[in-house]
């Protein structure tokens, strides 16, 4: 017999989670839909008291300072903040899983402070004429004598101008591999303050308004050979550590609106009356209810087990692909579905449901594209078989 309830200290995490979005996030939220501006003060607070908390940095080892929380506990955290603003969600930012691969001068350097608070990372990997595409990169890294020579741009860089360094992923050299030449994909920490590193406006965002995404030019960047993440030409190890576990928190993110939203539908078609009657009652109305309830509990059922196959050890490629196409796909049949049921209102900003809406489009893109989580699952199924 499988057993969904959660443990004692896993639902102690629920409501410590949901409280601290309720009480300390969501007030904040019209503030960023009209600045599209998060404030530095404000985003600070939020930090403190998400470390007070236990939840910054939950994801990471305990060897390192970090929570040391199973996969599901932690997926847990990432839904209930997905419920606000992302960009107010990252305040409570969880540190790059990745960087628990630091060792020697890297740790006191980059892994330690950033475990402290003290710095923030984010990850630049997307190109402008490279995105899904790893291997097409331009982006490259030299050694010259112990000394790394970074030149190249990328863009789409999440939160860049509010964080300290990078973990870049840059071509190293080529290989002659069974489907031809390919180049070497290698990762290295940089600190924005190292010469010639440039972090530009991006571009402004349908979805996410206060969340930031940077241009991040690199010329001549000298950086020492201790700087490079792993072993080189072994960027793409480092890459599928990283990308499973951010795809379920996209997965996670996407439930946690969906809910938001459908629990403002329902109770709305539980009280507009239309015809002397609720409007609730009207087959046109209730039938999508019902879909919409199905369509959430799946979601959440192949996110937790996802993450439990994590916890065990067993997950794949695939189990992480399927939890991103199914609720990023969800999340946008749902938010247009509640507008719809509410109507006009929907997409007044009077409710967050025309916010959820908008928001929703960017996750079927980024982390990689519907497209890509489609060939992801359909080659390892293919792939056994020959075909």
């Amino acid at each position: 017999m499988i057993d969904f309830t959660l443990t004692e200290e896993q639902q102690m995490l629920v409501d410590t989670t949901r409280a601290f979005v309720e009480k300390e996030m969501m007030p904040h939220e019209e503030l960023l839909e009209r600045t599209n501006e998060t404030p530095k003060e404000l985003a600070a607070e939020l930090k403190q008291k998400s470390m007070e908390l236990g939840l910054y940095a939950c994801n990471m080892p305990e060897e390192v300072g970090g929570g040391g929380l199973d996969s599901v506990s932690v997926t847990l955290i990432e839904k209930e903040l997905g419920r606000t603003s992302l960009s107010l969600a990252e305040c409570a930012h969880r540190p790059l899983n990745i960087l628990a691969a630091c060792v020697g001068e890297q740790i006191d350097a980059f892994l330690m402070p950033t475990m402290r608070g003290e710095k923030r990372d984010c990850i630049a990997m997307t190109e402008p004429g490279a995105g899904s595409d790893l291997r097409g990169m331009q982006c490259k890294a030299e050694l010259k004598g112990d000394v790394w020579v970074i030149n190249g741009t990328k863009h789409f860089i999440s939160q860049a101008q509010v964080s300290d360094f990078c973990v870049l992923f840059a071509a190293t050299g080529e290989e002659q591999t069974s489907k031809g030449i390919k180049k070497r994909i290698s990762a290295f920490l940089v600190d924005f303050s190292d010469k010639g590193v440039e972090v530009l406006p991006g571009y402004r965002n349908v979805s996410h308004r206060g969340y930031y995404n940077n241009t991040l030019q690199f010329t001549d960047v000298r950086i020492p050979s201790w700087r490079i993440l792993g072993d080189e030409g072994d960027g793409f190890t480092v890459v599928n550590e990283w990308l499973g576990p951010t795809r379920l928190t996209v997965g996670a993110t996407c439930v946690a609106r969906a809910e938001r939203a459908f629990d403002i539908a329902i109770n709305y078609a539980a009280e507009r009356k239309q015809f002397g009657q609720q409007i609730a009652k009207f087959q046109g109305v209730s039938f999508p209810i019902a879909d919409m309830a199905l369509q959430i509990k799946l979601a959440n059922l192949i996110l937790l087990e996802t993450a439990s196959k994590i916890d065990q050890g067993t997950v794949s490629g695939a189990d992480c692909a399927m939890v991103k196409l199914y609720c990023s796909e969800m999340l946008a049949k749902v938010a247009d579905q509640c507008i719809q049921t509410v109507g006009g209102m929907g997409v007044m900003d009077d409710l967050p449901l025309e916010r959820i809406w908008r928001d929703a489009r960017i996750e079927r893109i980024w982390d990689g594209t519907s497209e890509i989580q489609r060939h992801i699952i359909s080659r390892e199924l293919l792939r056994p078989l020959g075909a």
